[in-house]
């Protein structure tokens, strides 16, 4: 008797069905992280993370950026968006019936409205954007700001225009703010948006802190307009913000 035949094990199965792959996707969901964490965290050699990275990343689910604080340092990112199409992927190869369906949304906790703080150097571009698109797509269901280590004088006037033009968000007017006010608030969860914030940030232990390693599309970038860096950086905070939404009920 003939046999029906196995369909191939899927590319996503078999890069994190490694343990130490799995544990470096887990660890990489939860924040952004350096090689030297990640050894620290898993307690193996850093050649052998190395290893593993370069494999999750070569499969297309690990990203990884040049830190903007210490260039000799490289921030890893899992690419959440690759890992959904992947998994729903292995679903409907199993069989049709494991479509998944959509992400669903966070529903208020009855201990009250989650707060989340933004953070980077200026509060002038990444942190007032999360804050921006966070409010836009959570409504009255979050409690949100933003802040930075040392603020700048105001906002740039690209940061208004592409949250303006591509979201339809108004912050005209609004001005960055220090984070002195912010130390002695409790949050559910502080997220620093750029490297040097998330070096130079105070301690508290009350803070359950996350890293988004996130370009500065202030700084020159030979070939692409001004306002081009803008709407990307902007793009790229709002992926990490849907990805936000349904962890803050957690």
């Amino acid at each position: 008797m003939r046999g029906t035949g196995v369909a191939a094990l899927p590319e996503f199965v078999r890069l994190v069905s490694h343990p130490l792959r799995w544990r470096l996707v887990a660890e990489l969901a939860r924040t952004d992280l350096r090689v030297r964490e990640l050894v620290a965290i898993v307690d193996e050699p850093q050649n052998l993370v190395s290893y593993h990275l370069r494999l999750l990343r070569d499969g297309g689910l690990v990203a990884s950026r040049r830190s903007s604080f210490d260039a000799r340092d490289t921030y890893y990112h899992l690419d959440l968006d690759r890992c959904a199409a992947a998994l729903a992927g292995v679903g409907v190869a199993l069989h049709p019936a494991l479509r998944m369906a959509p992400v669903p949304d966070f529903a208020t906790r009855r201990s009250g409205r989650p707060s989340v703080l933004f953070v980077c150097s200026g509060n002038s571009a990444r942190s007032p954007i999360a804050e921006a698109l966070l409010r836009h797509r959570a409504g009255s269901r979050v409690r949100v700001s933003s802040a930075g280590i040392h603020p700048k004088d105001r906002i740039p006037r690209h940061v208004v225009r592409v949250l303006l033009e591509q979201y339809g968000i108004d912050i005209d007017g609004q001005v960055p703010r220090p984070l002195d006010g912010t130390r002695d608030r409790r949050f559910d969860r502080v997220i620093t948006l750029c490297d040097k914030a998330r070096e130079s940030l105070p301690v508290a232990e009350h803070w359950h802190r996350t890293h988004w390693s996130i370009a500065d599309p202030a700084e020159s970038t030979i070939g692409r307009s001004t306002y081009s860096k803008f709407v990307s950086a902007a793009a790229e905070i709002d992926t990490r913000v849907r990805q936000l939404l349904p962890t803050l009920d957690t």
